[in-house]
């Protein structure tokens, strides 16, 4: 499933350079993140960079996103042009 920044951002702006897919931009109060280019870092990394680096744990599984692995590879490939 897709992540989600939730009200708690503090708009530090920590996550947004590590989005292998720049799912993550800067909204009018607090950092969003693109569900349609989320992959949760699958086929990047072990684990979700924008969770890894948060100072305040507000990235989080989005339930209203959910997809399998076999679904975010295949979402990787297509975003990233493999």
């Amino acid at each position: 499933m897709a992540y989600k920044i939730t009200e708690e951002c503090i708009s530090c702006g920590a996550c947004e350079p590590e989005c292998p897919n720049e799912a993550i931009s800067e909204a009018e109060d607090i950092y969003v993140i693109d569900p349609e280019k989320c992959t949760e870092c699958v086929g990047y990394f072990d684990e979700s960079q924008c969770a890894a680096v948060c100072p305040v744990d507000c990235c989080i599984p989005d339930p209203d996103h959910k997809e399998t692995k076999e679904e975010l590879l295949e979402k990787k490939k297509r975003l990233s042009g493999e």
